[in-house]
């Protein structure tokens, strides 16, 4: 997998991606550090404003800011977006309002929206080769799992030495260190529209939605997206339930069940070159998917019991299944964006993606933790297990076998199908 390091130029885009992640990661911990001292008990609901905030910029923005964007050079946007991100890093230790940090929380995330698409779209042109790109794609999901495990032990280590305020100067750092790394890439030259009237960026913003709803795969990808997203909330909402309240163990058992989930994933990731090679998409995402709901039995499992031992290894054992099954959907969706659009859309489609994954992820949040909170875990977890079934069963009839082999990319194919003229580029 570490063969596709050796092309100078994505070398460069991999250590960007990473090391923004592993700014972002001590941002997420100084952020809740900020909350504490500025609305003490309320920070938990400071938190999930945030994320809430966090959500809605990349579910509304992502689209809006890509088809404006294509009138920019891809590594001024890029460049661009990082120089904002830690701009805005510096200046949330000095906030001590809530909505300012509302206020910079949506600027930040705008930058991400504008950011990741761009970034996504631009790594299957570095890398032209199928093999490589697929490595690729496992490569980063290592990398956003890695991520996930180290940044907070990295953030509890700088504590011992220094104040939390100091974690938003690595991150800014972290954003000056991406935006270095893509100056000294060569990035493709992306094709840009020379301007347009509202009319026209409006049908950008909407061409990615618009190919996602009339290409098989696309919508079948969509369903998968909230399949995942219901695992994930389940996992990532109601952990610290799951071990405190229902099976009583230690604070310290709560990173454990996390890592398991992240643990799970990158195992996967590890495999999933050689048997994309093998399989093919469709065989390996919808296999993914499908196994979701038969994982929320475990999950079903430790929740109805009321007590014994065994409960903890099978929720270990169920949140890395839920992790790799999530690996198994993920990874791939880079290829199959590839396969389904050509290069002229193919910005405007990692945006839809980007917008509509974390549609779904706002959708189950509160389904995983009001839900729970109002009515128990076991409503939210059978709710979850419910939406999962049917999503998954959907995503199976939304893609055709005969669909495995298409390769629609074609550019006046896609624009065909945008409804996009020539003129409207």
């Amino acid at each position: 997998m570490l063969t596709v390091l050796r092309h100078r130029d994505y070398r460069h885009l991999f250590f960007a991606q990473v090391v923004a992640l592993v700014g972002t990661g001590l941002a997420t911990v100084a952020l809740g550090l900020l909350a504490w001292d500025i609305a003490g008990d309320r920070a938990g609901s400071v938190l999930g404003t945030a994320l809430a905030i966090k959500m809605v910029a990349y579910v509304l923005l992502a689209p809006i800011v890509t088809a404006v964007a294509d009138r920019l050079p891809r590594r001024t946007l890029l460049v661009g977006s990082d120089v904002l991100r830690g701009g805005v890093a510096l200046a949330l230790p000095f906030v001590d309002q809530v909505w300012q940090v509302y206020a910079l929380i949506f600027v930040l995330q705008a930058a991400s929206a504008a950011f990741t698409p761009t970034f996504q779209a631009v790594i299957p042109e570095v890398l032209p080769d199928e093999r490589d790109y697929t490595r690729a794609l496992s490569l980063a999901r290592l990398a956003y799992d890695t991520e996930s495990l180290l940044s907070p032990a990295l953030a509890a280590a700088l504590l011992t030495v220094t104040g939390y305020n100091w974690l938003f100067v690595g991150t800014s750092a972290g954003f000056a260190a991406s935006a270095a790394l893509v100056v000294s890439a060569a990035l493709p030259k992306g094709r840009r529209s020379g301007g347009g009237d509202w009319g026209c960026t409006r049908a950008k913003a909407t061409a990615g939605t618009r190919l996602f709803l009339a290409t098989p795969q696309l919508r079948s990808l969509l369903l998968m997206n909230l399949a995942v997203a219901t695992a994930g909330a389940l996992v990532l909402v109601n952990t610290v339930v799951y071990v405190r309240d229902h099976l009583g163990l230690t604070v310290g058992d709560v990173p454990i069940a996390l890592g398991a989930y992240g643990a799970g994933s990158m195992a996967l990731a590890l495999l999933l070159p050689a048997v994309l090679d093998r399989t093919g998409d469709r065989a390996v995402m919808l296999t993914g998917t499908l196994a979701l709901p038969a994982v929320f039995t475990g999950a079903v499992a430790v929740t109805l019991a009321g007590t014994g031992d065994w409960r903890r290894p099978v929720l270990l054992a169920t949140w890395a299944a839920f992790g790799a099954a999530c690996s198994a959907v993920l990874t791939p969706v880079g290829r199959v964006i590839r396969h389904t659009t050509g290069p002229a859309d193919r910005a405007a489609v990692f945006a839809a993606q980007f917008s509509l994954s974390h549609a779904c992820w706002l959708a189950a949040y509160p389904l995983g933790g009001w839900l729970g909170a109002a009515f128990g875990l076991p409503a939210a977890v059978l709710t979850l297990a419910a939406v999962c079934l049917a999503s998954a069963l959907l995503a199976v009839r939304a893609w055709p076998a005969r669909a495995e082999g298409a390769r629609e990319a074609g550019e006046g194919h896609t624009r065909l199908r945008t409804g996009l003229s020539p003129a409207g580029r």
